[in-house]
């Protein structure tokens, strides 16, 4: 009989070893089992939060997950301070979980990737948006439109945390972790801090731009020159678009030309506004809650749209049928953009040479920053350095 046919049962030390490859092989599934019961690894962050209200900001100190398979480890180095930040952190938006860590325009350095990971390797510039996952099968989210997912997304802050647990915690933070899918790569040749901004207020103003068609020869208006607004007038004008900056503040309206306007209309002169009926094809509204439509309507030529991406305190707006239905103009809203959008947005401010005006502040002065952009005293993007937080 050859040795091939030999049983098992005949031979002692044979048994021994299958037995004890048993026993490794179940201890390893136990551990593995084990493991995964516990959930995955994580590691110490810092960060800055509000714990209630009326708190103020103050060093937060929580766990991010370490990179899984298809995630990216970001050692973050600057976030932007978007008006829905402050709207969140002060419950201006009632829902909002505490303690709560704000930011959804962070950008660093990849410290760690999956094994799964094949955009993204350690030392690579990386950023991340409003989103920190979808669904990935809804017919949105299979078109690169997962801003409109219809299973619901994980927002990157102030949403459930699907993997530990509790709420998502954002980027005034020393660290983020998110799967790949959701990380936008950055042109190492971009001004980093100036970069952030893009995240939101880059995508939030490209976007609408693209959807609507605004191109060379547009007649283009942005309402509002703040930090969504300074940055949709640069796109506008990259895209080759007429621009004119429509804005409360005259102070503003001289700045206009500087950030590509051809011109700029100071909406509280009742003179100026009639003087310029029927004249855009398109409007962007950045303003950040609830506002009359009409005044704004009556710019717009016949076809043109009125496209809101800054109303979202949940406060109605009325408009008037006839002026909308005889020349047949629309108001419409936008917000943010999927993720392939967003990194052709990233791509083309790079190529323009497209970043926000920022002041750049340490998370000590968040306090401030926040009184200020509600007193509109900032010129244009309050960017938090992480690595330096007394600044």
């Amino acid at each position: 009989m050859s040795e091939s046919k030999i049983c098992t049962h005949h031979d002692p030390s044979r048994r021994l070893v299958l037995g004890g490859t048993v026993a490794l092989t179940a201890a390893a599934a136990l551990t593995e089992h084990a493991a995964a019961a516990k959930g995955p690894k994580t590691l110490p962050a810092k960060g800055f939060a509000v714990k209630a209200k009326d708190s103020g900001f103050a060093p937060f100190a929580f766990k991010r997950r370490d990179a899984g398979p298809k995630d990216v480890l970001i050692d973050v180095l600057y976030c932007g301070v978007c008006h829905s930040d402050i709207h969140t952190a002060w419950n201006e938006w009632p829902g909002t979980h505490y303690p709560c860590v704000p930011g959804h325009e962070v950008l660093g350095r990849v410290l760690k990737v999956g094994k799964a990971v094949t955009r993204f390797k350690p030392g690579d510039i990386a950023a991340v948006g409003c989103l920190v996952d979808s669904c990935g099968r809804c017919p949105s989210c299979q078109e690169g439109l997962e801003q409109f997912c219809e299973n619901g997304f994980t927002l990157t802050y102030g949403s459930e945390d699907k993997i530990l647990g509790g709420h998502t915690y954002g980027g005034y933070s020393s660290l983020i972790t998110v799967t790949e899918h959701f990380v936008v790569k950055i042109p190492a040749t971009m001004d980093l801090a100036r970069a952030a901004p893009l995240l939101c207020a880059g995508i939030t103003t490209f976007s609408p731009m693209r959807h609507w068609g605004v191109k060379k020869g547009s007649k283009a208006g942005v309402i509002g020159i703040g930090g969504l607004g300074h940055v949709g007038v640069k796109i506008a004008a990259a895209l080759g678009a007429e621009v004119t900056a429509i804005t409360t503040s005259p102070g503003k309206a001289a700045d206009a030309k500087r950030l590509g306007a051809r011109d700029a209309i100071v909406s509280t002169d009742a003179a100026a506004m009639k003087e310029n009926r029927n004249r855009f094809d398109f409007l962007l509204s950045t303003i950040p809650q609830h506002h009359p439509l009409m005044p704004y309507t009556d710019l717009l030529r016949r076809d043109g749209t009125l496209v809101l991406v800054g109303a979202l305190d949940g406060e109605p707006m009325q408009v008037w049928g006839p002026p909308l239905i005889l020349p047949r103009k629309s108001v419409a809203g936008s917000v943010i953009g999927g993720l392939k959008e967003t990194q052709e947005m990233v791509d083309f401010c790079a190529s323009n040479g497209i970043a926000a005006d920022i002041e750049l502040i340490g998370g000590a002065r968040l306090d401030e920053a926040y009184k200020r952009v509600k007193a509109k005293d900032v010129r244009y993007r309050f960017v938090i350095d992480l690595k330096n937080p007394a600044a």
